[in-house]
C-alpha cells in the first residue's frame, strides 16, 4: 500500500450533499380546532405543515406531496385513520411513512389495535404541546436513523456521515475524513454477479470494523454511503494504521472470494460487448483523505471536507495497487 499528498481544487461530492430542508408534516383531523393547534405548534418549532380533513383528502395530498411524518386522527368521516393507514401501507411510496395516531381512545386494547394497523406511535387526546413535539421529534429521529443504516453492512449512511463531520468540526479538534472505494468492483459484478459483489462489500465493511478495533482509541466512525463506497472519520494519527490494516485484511478476504483459478493467476476474464475476454486485475482499494489539524488547515463546511476527500480518492485511483492519498495543505480562505 502506498501513500501520497496532493494539491487539487476542492469540490463537494454531490452524492453526499443532497439539499435538506425542514420536515414536512401531514396533519389529518376533521376537528379544525385540534388541527390548527397541532399546525401552529409544529410551525413554531420549525416544521412545515399541510392539512387534510379526512383520510380521503389525505390520500389526494399524498399524490403530490412527500411528507416526513403524518399525524392522523382515528375517528373521521368518509375515511377514518385506521383505513387511511391501511391504504398508505399498501402503496410503495407511502408504505414507510411514519404515522402518529391521534385519538381520544385511551384503553390499552385500542392502543394495541391502532399500533397493529401500522401506526408508529400513539397520542391520546387531550395532549399538551410538549408531548406532541416529543413524539413527533422522536418518531422522526427513529425513522431517519433506520433509513440511514445500510441494510447490507449495518453501517450509517450519508446523512449520518455529514452530521458526524459537523460534530468533529464544531468540536475543534484534529480529525481526518477518509473516502474509500473498491477498484475494478464492476468487473466482479460482471463476472460473478451481484450476490458475489455484495460479499465483497460485506468483506470490506468487516475489514474496516476489524481494523478500527485494532487501531484503538479514540473511537473511529465508519460509514457506508452506497455501493462499494465507504467513509471513515478518525484522528490523523490513526489514518495510516487504520488503512494499512484495512488493506491487508480486505485483500486477503477478497482473494478467498474469487474462484481459486482466478485468484491463483491474479486476474479475471471479463467479456466485452463483442464477446471477447479482457483481463481485469484483482480488486484493490483507493483511499482519499482530508485532514483538519491545528497546524494545518481547518474547515467550516462538511461539504468542503467531503469534496477534498473525494478529490484525493481520484488521486489514489490514478496509482497502481491499493493506495492512500492524503491532503496536507495549509489553511486557506474558504
Amino acid at each position: 500500500m502506498s501513500t501520497a499528498e496532493s494539491r487539487l481544487p476542492e469540490s463537494p461530492d454531490p452524492e453526499l450533499d443532497p439539499d435538506e430542508g425542514p420536515d414536512l408534516i401531514l396533519v389529518v383531523d376533521d376537528d379544525q380546532d385540534i388541527a390548527s393547534f397541532v399546525e401552529f405548534n409544529l410551525k413554531v418549532h420549525g416544521f412545515e405543515v399541510i392539512r387534510a380533513r379526512d383520510g380521503q383528502e389525505a390520500l389526494e395530498l399524498l399524490e403530490t406531496h412527500r411528507p416526513s411524518l403524518a399525524v392522523v386522527d382515528w375517528m373521521m368521516p368518509r375515511m377514518d385513520g385506521v383505513e387511511l393507514i391501511r391504504h398508505m401501507r399498501a402503496e410503495p411510496l407511502t408504505s414507510a411513512l411514519p404515522v402518529i395516531m391521534l385519538t381520544a381512545k385511551s384503553m390499552t386494547v385500542d392502543k394495541v389495535f391502532g399500533l397493529t394497523t401500522g401506526a408508529d406511535d400513539y397520542l391520546v387526546k387531550p395532549f399538551d404541546t410538549a408531548e406532541l413535539l416529543a413524539r413527533v421529534t422522536t418518531t422522526l429521529r427513529r425513522n431517519k436513523d433506520a433509513r440511514e443504516v445500510s441494510p447490507l453492512t449495518g453501517l450509517p449512511g450519508n446523512a449520518r456521515v455529514r452530521r458526524e463531520i459537523g460534530d468533529r468540526m464544531r468540536g475543534g479538534g484534529d480529525y481526518s475524513v477518509g473516502y474509500i472505494d473498491v477498484d475494478r468492483f464492476k468487473s466482479v459484478n460482471d463476472v460473478y454477479g451481484f450476490d458475489r459483489g455484495d460479499e465483497f462489500i460485506i468483506a470490506l465493511a468487516r475489514s474496516l470494523q476489524r481494523a478500527s478495533a485494532q487501531t484503538g482509541k479514540p473511537s473511529i466512525f465508519l460509514g457506508h454511503i452506497g455501493g462499494d463506497d465507504f467513509v471513515f472519520i478518525c484522528h490523523p494519527d490513526q489514518v495510516l494504521p487504520l488503512t494499512q490494516r484495512t488493506v491487508t485484511d480486505f485483500e486477503a478476504a477478497a482473494d478467498r472470494l474469487y474462484e481459486p483459478e482466478d485468484a491463483r493467476r491474479g486476474y479475471i476474464e471479463v467479456p466485452d460487448r463483442r464477446g471477447n475476454k479482457q483481463k481485469a486485475a484483482l480488486v484493490t482499494l483507493s483511499i482519499g483523505v482530508a485532514q483538519a489539524t491545528s497546524d494545518g488547515r481547518r474547515f467550516t463546511d462538511p461539504r468542503v471536507v467531503i469534496g477534498v476527500a473525494s478529490e484525493m480518492k481520484k488521486v489514489a485511483k490514478s496509482q497502481p495497487g491499493s493506495y492512500v492519498a492524503i491532503d496536507r495543505r495549509r489553511s486557506e480562505t474558504e
